[in-house]
């Protein structure tokens, strides 16, 4: 028994040291494990900065030139809104210059105006023409002027319905209520701003033709409509009352 302990007791510092060695052994596997790793790392990154830049060498124009476009266009685009709204204000100035001349010289100051193509300025030109015959009493001249606008593709449809009501209304008598009937349909279809007040004339028309119970009819519609106006919706009642007809359905 004391021979065996004995024996154990000098196997211990044995032991000891191949476990020492065994540490020892691993710390520096680990070490060089580690330092593999880091190194495999590095290279790693370093091939993908050298693929990054060459690939920036490559293709970073696109780039380049994708931010000199967008520069390039933003400034453009301000330049034009620039340059568009100085000629709309010259062309303001230059219709208010010849609104302040002498009625004789209107005409022609209006028709010296460089409108510039512009399909909305030419139409307002348009209408301040017709307004100026208007009022100097050549109704003809006015209503050729309308009548023209109103035949104008190449115009916004909300001038050409606007010249048209008035071309119907400066006409009055001069106009058959069947074509007025006709020319106001168009208006009244296209669902356009003068919807209500073309609805009018066309009742007015309809009046003229002996057609009483239609008129009634459609006034009552202009005064059920939540967009009718006040002074619309006072003429449209005189009229149901002056036809002996109630302002609602029986």
């Amino acid at each position: 028994m004391q021979v065996a302990e004995t024996f154990y007791c000098l196997c211990i510092p044995f032991r000891v040291g191949i476990r020492r060695r065994e540490i020892a052994l691993s710390t520096v596997k680990g070490l060089e494990v580690s330092n593999q790793d880091s190194f495999i790392d590095e290279v790693t990154e370093e091939v993908r900065k050298d693929r990054l830049f060459r690939l920036f060498k490559r293709y970073g124009w696109i780039g380049a030139v994708a931010i000199v476009l967008a520069v390039g266009g933003t400034a453009f685009n301000e330049w034009r809104k620039a340059s568009a709204q100085a000629e709309a204000e010259a062309v303001g100035d230059a219709i208010l210059a010849a609104v302040s001349t002498d009625s004789s010289e209107r005409a022609d100051a209006l028709a010296a105006i460089e409108i510039g193509g512009n399909a909305g300025r030419a139409a307002v030109a348009a209408l301040i023409s017709a307004t100026f015959a208007e009022d100097s009493g050549d109704v003809d001249e006015a209503i050729t002027a309308l009548e023209t606008l109103a035949a104008d593709v190449s115009a916004p449809q909300a001038f050409r319905d606007l010249a048209s009501l008035k071309a119907v209304l400066l006409g009055g008598q001069a106009i058959s209520a069947e074509d007025r009937i006709a020319r106001m349909n168009s208006l009244v279809l296209g669902g356009g701003a003068f919807r209500l007040l073309a609805e009018e004339q066309i009742a007015l028309a309809e009046i003229e033709l002996g057609q009483n119970d239609a008129a009634t009819a459609r006034l009552r519609d202009i005064l059920a409509d939540a967009s009718t106006t006040q002074d619309l919706r006072r003429r449209a009642s005189q009229l149901i009352v002056a036809l002996g007809g109630s302002l609602t359905e029986s």
